[in-house]
C-alpha cells in the first residue's frame, strides 16, 4: 500500500535522512529542499536507470550536458522571455500571493476568502541573473527553465561530431530553475529541481508515430522503476493548455499523496525549437511559427539523403522531473505492514537497483575483533562489485537494525555472527528485506549471491 499522505513522507525522509528543509537551521526556504546521505543515493540510482535506458540500451541516442548559465538570445528565441509566464493574484488582506490557475475563484482569496484581491498578471518565471563586473540592462541572462534549449543550440555540433543521421536522439540530465509563485506538495513543486530531458529527433511526417512510440516507452520504465499500473494514467492535452509549440502533448500521471498529478511529459514539439534557434530560416518552409531570427550564426538542419535537400527535423520531447520521480518512487514503495506477531514495519520496497544502500553488513558483537574484521572484510569486497553502496552497520543490535534497514529499503542484510568465525566455510546469515526469510551462505560464495540477486531481482 503506498503512503496515504505527503506528511508520513516527510517525517520519513527527515528521520532517516533521505530530505531535509533546505536552510532549515534560518527557518528554512520555502520552495527549496536539500538531499541527505541516502537521498542523494537514491537520487543518483534514479538517475542512473534513466540514464542506462535512454543513452546505453539504445543506439540511436547521444548524452550532453549544456551550461545552466547561456546567452540571453537563447530565452528571446526560444520564446521563454515573451511566453514563460503563470498568472498571479495577490491577496491585499492576508498578503498571500497564488497563481489564478490554482484558484478556486479568481475574486476571492483560497487562504482567508477576501475579496480584496488583484486582477491576474503575469508572472514571468525565469530568474534573472547577472554576468560579469557590471550592473546594467545589457549584462543581464537567466538561470535556464529548463535543459531542453542546451540541446537544440547544440544540434549541430552533436551531428557533426557523430555524424548521426535521423532519427536519433540527445538526452540530457540537469538542474533547471523556475521562480515558482507558490512551490507546494514536498518536492512536487520546488523552485530548483533536476530535469531528465530526451530530444528526440526524426522527419516530418514520422513525427505522430514516434510520439506514439515514447509515450508507451516512458510509462513501461516507470512501470520498471516499481510504479503500479493503477497508479499512472494519461492526460491527453488539448486546445488552449497546449503549449504553444506543441503539436501533441500526453502528460503521464502519477498517484501521488495529493492526487494524479503530472509526472512525466511527452510532447511533439514539431520544427518550432530547431526552426526559432536556426538563422535562414526562410530556407526550409517550417511548419511551426516561429520569431525571426536575427543572431543565430548556424543552420539547425540535417540532409534528407533521399531527397538530397536539407530539412529541420521535428522532435519528440519526453521530459521528467526528477524530483517528482524520486517522490513517486518513494510513494509508491512505502509499505505499513503487520507482522505475526502483532507489530508493525514500515518498509520502503524500492527495486533493488534503486535501494540507496544495497546491502548491510552487520557484525552480531562490536566488541568483538574477529567478527568485527570478517564483517569489515566482506563489506570490503562487496564494495568492489561495483553494485552501489554497501554499508557497514555496526550497532551491535541486529534485530533494530533490521528494522532501520526496512525502513531504508535496503534489500539485504547479512550478519556475521559466532558461527561465522568457529565453523568451517565461515557461514553468514542473509535477510531478505521483503519476505524476511534467513538463509545461510559461506562467506566465499556470497559476493556470488549478491550479484545473482541484483540481476533476478530487476
Amino acid at each position: 500500500m503506498p503512503a496515504k499522505t505527503m506528511d508520513e513522507l516527510v517525517s520519513l525522509c527527515k528521520r532517516r535522512g533521505f530530505i531535509f528543509q533546505g536552510s532549515e537551521i534560518y527557518g528554512g526556504m520555502q520552495g527549496a529542499y536539500d538531499y541527505g546521505p541516502l537521498g542523494i543515493e537514491l537520487k543518483n540510482n534514479l538517475k542512473a536507470a534513466w540514464w542506462r535506458a535512454m543513452v546505453y540500451e539504445r543506439d540511436d541516442v547521444e548524452g550532453l550536458d549544456a551550461a545552466i548559465i547561456q546567452n540571453k538570445n537563447v530565452y528571446k528565441y526560444s520564446g521563454h522571455e515573451d511566453t514563460f509566464t503563470d498568472p498571479m493574484v495577490d491577496c491585499h488582506e492576508c498578503k498571500s500571493r497564488m497563481r489564478a490557475d490554482h484558484m478556486k475563484d479568481i475574486k476571492v482569496c483560497d487562504n482567508c476568502g477576501s475579496t480584496n484581491v488583484t486582477e491576474p498578471r503575469d508572472f514571468n518565471l525565469m530568474f534573472k541573473t547577472n554576468v560579469g563586473p557590471m550592473v546594467n540592462e545589457e549584462s543581464y541572462t537567466y538561470l535556464r527553465p529548463e535543459t531542453a534549449q542546451g540541446i537544440f543550440t547544440n544540434f549541430k555540433n552533436v551531428v557533426d561530431s557523430t555524424s548521426r543521421t535521423l532519427p536519433f536522439g540527445i538526452a540530457q540530465i540537469g538542474k533547471s530553475f523556475r521562480n515558482e509563485i507558490t512551490p507546494r506538495n514536498f518536492i512536487f513543486r520546488v523552485r530548483e529541481f533536476e530535469q531528465m530531458e530526451l530530444e528526440f529527433f526524426c522527419k516530418p511526417g514520422e513525427d505522430e508515430k514516434w510520439h506514439e512510440t515514447w509515450v508507451k516507452l516512458r510509462k513501461q520504465w516507470w512501470l520498471d522503476q516499481g510504479l503500479s499500473e493503477e497508479n499512472i494514467q494519461f492526460e491527453y492535452v488539448t486546445g488552449d493548455d497546449l503549449a504553444h509549440y506543441s503539436k501533441a502533448t500526453v502528460d503521464i500521471l502519477y498517484k501521488f499523496p495529493h492526487g494524479f498529478e503530472e509526472l512525466e511529459g511527452v510532447a511533439n514539439r514539431t520544427d518550432y525549437d530547431l526552426g526559432s534557434h536556426t538563422k535562414a530560416q526562410e530556407e526550409f518552409g517550417l511548419s511551426a511559427k516561429v520569431k525571426k531570427n536575427e543572431h543565430s550564426t548556424a543552420k539547425l538542419a540535417i540532409r534528407d539523403l533521399e531527397e538530397n535537400k536539407w530539412e529541420v527535423p521535428f522532435c519528440i520531447e519526453p521530459s521528467a522531473g526528477l524530483d517528482r520521480g524520486l517522490l513517486a518512487v518513494m510513494t509508491e514503495a512505502y509499505t505499513e505492514e503487520e507482522l505475526p506477531n502483532g507489530s508493525t514495519r514500515t518498509v520502503l520496497k524500492f527495486k533493488p537497483h534503486l535501494a540507496p544502500i544495497k546491502v548491510a553488513i552487520m557484525p552480531l558483537k562490536k566488541n568483538k575483533p574477529e567478527i568485527v574484521a570478517l564483517a569489515k572484510e566482506l563489506k570490503n569486497k562487496l564494495q568492489k562489485l561495483g553494485l552501489g553502496r554497501i554499508l557497514y552497520e555496526n550497532t551491535g543490535n541486529v534485530g533494530k537494525g533490521y528494522r532501520r534497514h526496512d525502513e531504508v529499503g535496503t534489500p539485504i542484510c547479512v550478519t556475521v555472527d559466532f558461527d561465522s568465525i568457529e565453523k568451517e566455510g565461515a557461514p553468514v546469515t542473509v535477510r531478505d528485506r521483503d519476505t524476511m526469510e534467513q538463509i545461510v551462505v559461506p562467506a566465499a560464495e556470497l559476493p556470488a549471491y549478491v550479484v545473482n540477486y541484483f540481476i533476478n531481482q530487476d
